[in-house]
């Protein structure tokens, strides 16, 4: 039962944040970069909060008197996409009413819900995933629900069309979060759609009691639901195949979906957070899945307990050219960071890095990777909230609204909390819940989009100072899938190699920006870009200028 009993979350949290079980190494790694042990000047984290300023008036609510049920309070999702292909990033606001707006690079969106046609796109949506599912140029979206589900069309940048019927795609019972990718790589992106729990009105119990007083049940109470995974035919047409692939070799309960080529096999493996049940990793061998997440060592917390998990994302922190997971979890467990050490093993790393203590007491949902200040180093963000709106009335130690949090990343030998680097509201409590990132105002620097679910959107801008220098990439597939969703990108600039992914999955119910973000620290010219294809074809380019957005094409030398 997922209820703030203080005792046992005391013994969770001591068991994630001290000694290390399990087998491997805690120590950090000497490759994680020269110098790493060696006081390096701060660099102060500056976002601010400009949603109003931005031209954004939206507001997520929760329907019904309090208590809630867990239904009410799983929080929504959005995104960045560039839905009518301009360069500059839109951003899409996802719950029961949707919300389009669109951007003018600049820092300004009007909303064009209505001329886009999604206000007469109705359901109980939750989240949102963005691919060009029909290579043609648009960002095509997946929207999750309870008891539903769409998928939107996009004509060419003038409305999203719901041609969820025509696609073949059916109703989920209780759609989470969702990925598009290739996972056959034939060309054509497939869609997964992560499921929750069997919920509804009739289900007992709906609400539990914890301190005397009522409040929403944990997910123990309820009956898995396991996701499945749509085969893209072509001709805007989907089949499942979740039991083909060994897509249902799963726990269920899941709420965080992430994609990776995380092996270098050239294939497309998942990662998937569930809620209090173990976590899965499912290796993509090009005919199917098999879940390795026991052996490879995602499945638990040190402890050997499962955790509560959220989001979940993928990303090299270490620039060891191996990415690495991390994952968003409940109250009084450290929030998971598994180290990929190579060959199917990973180690969870939260307390030598530092953030297990400091984040075990929140609630978290979205969970980002992003370099904010352009050093060449990922950093962490995490978007915190309770499930329990009375929590407050039942564990003074704790609130339904909880402050965001943001790791600076020590040369991959630390995270350091920089939270205090959210001015002003942008740092204030709420009910976070999904996170996406992009550069909407293409100055370079990446910026945050974080769901409040008691309130409106918060938009961060990001104003860090002293920031390095970086390069923008956007993939054009031939071959491969339009938005070569699955490429990984290896720059090498200032004698650093860094590994990047180009991925609109991750966190929680949210898609981010597709074009990928390289800081390269002082470096003024960035030496070799290398794209590995999600097909195998590789090309390279050397001598890059940087401070640009640049595009990319598959067996194209130019750079444009």
């Amino acid at each position: 039962m997922r209820l703030p009993f203080v005792l046992i979350g005391a013994c969770i949290f001591l068991s994630v944040a001290g000694c290390h079980s399990g087998g491997g190494s805690v120590t950090p790694r000497a490759d994680a970069g020269q110098g790493a042990t060696t006081p390096q000047p701060t660099v102060d984290a500056r976002f601010v909060d400009v949603t109003q300023a931005a031209g954004i008036h939206y507001r997520w609510t929760i329907e019904g008197s309090s208590p809630h049920t867990i239904l009410q309070t799983i929080g929504n999702g959005c995104a960045f996409l560039d839905y009518d292909n301009d360069g500059n990033l839109d951003i899409l606001l996802v719950g029961p009413k949707l919300a389009l707006y669109k951007g003018d690079g600049h820092g300004h969106f009007t909303d064009v819900t209505h001329q886009t046609g999604l206000d007469k796109v109705r359901g109980s949506f939750l989240g949102c995933t963005v691919g060009d599912y029909d290579n043609d140029g648009y960002d095509d979206v997946y929207l999750t629900a309870y008891r539903g589900g769409a998928l939107l069309h996009n004509e060419h940048g003038m409305a999203l069309t719901d041609v969820t019927g025509q696609a073949h795609i059916a109703p989920q019972p209780w759609g989470s979060s969702a990925a598009f990718v290739d996972v056959d790589n034939d060309g054509k992106l497939d869609l997964y759609i992560d499921d929750y729990v069997d919920f509804g009105p009739s289900t007992d119990p709906q609400l539990c009691t914890s301190g005397g007083m009522k409040t929403s049940c944990g997910p123990r109470f309820y009956k898995a639901i396991k996701g499945c995974l749509y085969r893209n035919l072509g001709g805007g047409v989907f089949t499942d195949v979740t039991r083909d692939w060994n897509a249902d070799s799963v726990s269920g309960k899941g709420l965080g979906v992430a994609f990776a080529d995380f092996d270098g096999s050239g294939y497309q493996s998942l990662a998937i957070a569930n809620d209090e049940v173990t976590g899965n990793l499912l290796k993509n061998d090009g005919h199917k899945f098999t879940n390795i997440a026991a052996s490879a060592g995602t499945a638990v917390a040190t402890s050997g307990e499962p955790v509560g998990g959220m989001g979940v994302d993928w990303g090299d922190y270490d620039n060891d050219s191996r990415l690495d997971l991390a994952v968003a979890t409940f109250q009084h467990e450290a929030k998971q960071v598994y180290h990929n050490d190579g060959g199917d093993v990973f180690t969870e790393q939260s307390a030598v890095l530092g953030i297990a203590e400091i984040t075990a007491p929140n609630v978290a949902f979205g969970a980002k990777w992003l370099d904010f200040d352009n050093d060449g180093w990922l950093d962490l963000m995490f978007a915190n909230g309770h499930v329990q709106d009375n929590i407050g009335h039942i564990d003074k130690s704790t609130a339904f609204k909880q402050p965001t949090q943001l790791f600076r990343n020590e040369k991959g030998q630390r995270l350091m909390d920089v939270s205090a680097g959210l001015i002003g509201p942008a740092g204030r409590p709420i009910v976070g819940r999904g996170i996406a990132v992009g550069d909407y105002d293409n100055d370079g620097k990446v910026d945050a989009l974080m769901v409040d679910s008691g309130g409106a959107p918060v938009l961060l801008h990001n104003e860090t100072p002293q920031v390095g220098h970086w390069l923008e990439i956007k993939l054009a597939g031939r071959k491969c899938n339009r938005d070569g969703q699955g490429a990984l990108i290896t720059v090498e600039a200032g004698g650093k190699k860094l590994l990047r992914q180009c991925s609109t999955s991750g966190s929680y119910m949210s898609g981010s920006d597709r074009r990928v973000h390289v800081g390269v620290g002082p470096a003024s010219v960035v030496d070799t870009v290398t794209v590995q294809w999600p097909n195998g074809a590789t090309d390279t380019y050397k001598h890059v200028d940087v401070d640009k957005i640049v595009t990319l094409t598959e067996g194209d030398p130019a750079v444009k």
